[in-house]
């Protein structure tokens, strides 16, 4: 099996690669097959992947997600985009899966205008349950969650006011929505969509991993600043929330494993006929 994963975070240190390698490597592991895993860095070297991989796991990044339409390495990124779409339309195609973290879901949401993509009135930061739609009710990558599940999010932008006509246009379905705060005034924020068969996303981050994020957390320069920008009662709720096992722990070890095993499962009946 072959996975490209497209990294978006143009440089800047982060969770989310270490989240996903790991992820690959258990994923490999457990199945009991070879993995070839290759990375591109899209925004700074504008790095993309061909047609020869069977899945596609495109990350969070940060900044703007709108700041940077029109720019050269968009260009790049949503001709690659593009091009697998296409090929999944061509019958008898080895279909080719494609997952969308965050950064990626935001851009690619602004792209086909399935909705506004907005800044928040405050950063989202922290665990924090999400709710299935009816769609998500349905879908075989959330069977093995609760509703609501839990997430982790981190992100100042959100993609909000789902258009239904274009998402129906594209054969797209909204799978998850941003908890209800009936003290807040603010539209919910659409969590994840299923683009096509192939294609889902999540503007949360499903590779997070509970011990590692802990860890990570836990360090003095990490712990410092989150306390200043959250408070201690957000922080200290994070680090208990991360370890419950029916909360992050399941949705590191089901939303994204469910898509390789589905990309895998594919390849395998594609062999065998």
């Amino acid at each position: 099996m072959k996975v490209a994963v497209l990294d978006l975070y143009e440089g800047v240190p982060n969770e989310g690669m270490r989240c996903i390698r790991e992820l690959l490597i258990d994923f490999a592991e457990k199945q009991q097959i070879p993995l070839q895993v290759n990375e591109f860095e899209v925004r700074q070297q504008k790095q993309v992947p061909d047609l020869s991989y069977d899945a596609y796991i495109s990350s969070g990044g940060p900044g703007s997600p709108v700041d940077s339409a029109g720019s050269e390495w968009e260009k790049v990124y949503f001709n690659w985009l593009n091009s697998v779409l296409a090929w999944n339309k061509v019958p008898g195609n080895r279909k080719k899966y494609v997952f969308l973290i965050c950064h990626s879901f935001q851009i690619v949401c602004r792209y086909f205008e399935l909705g506004q993509v907005v800044r928040r009135k405050s950063p989202a930061f922290g665990v924090f349950p999400v709710h299935k739609t009816a769609a998500g009710q349905e879908e075989p990558y959330f069977s093995g969650l609760n509703d609501p599940f839990y997430i982790v999010d981190s992100r100042n932008w959100q993609v909000i006011s789902p258009d239904e006509t274009k998402l129906k246009a594209m054969g797209a379905t909204v799978l998850a929505i941003e908890k209800e705060r009936p003290h807040v005034p603010l539209e919910r924020a659409t969590m994840a969509i299923r683009f096509n068969e192939y294609m889902t996303g999540t503007q949360f981050h499903p590779e997070a991993d509970a011990v590692g994020m802990r860890k990570y957390l836990m360090s003095p320069a990490k712990k410092k600043r989150v306390t200043e920008e959250h408070g201690a009662e957000k922080y200290h709720n994070m680090l208990e929330l991360l370890m419950e096992p029916d909360k992050i722990l399941l949705t590191h070890d089901t939303l994204l494993p469910d898509f390789l095993q589905d990309a895998l499962q594919h390849l395998y009946t594609k062999i065998i006929s």
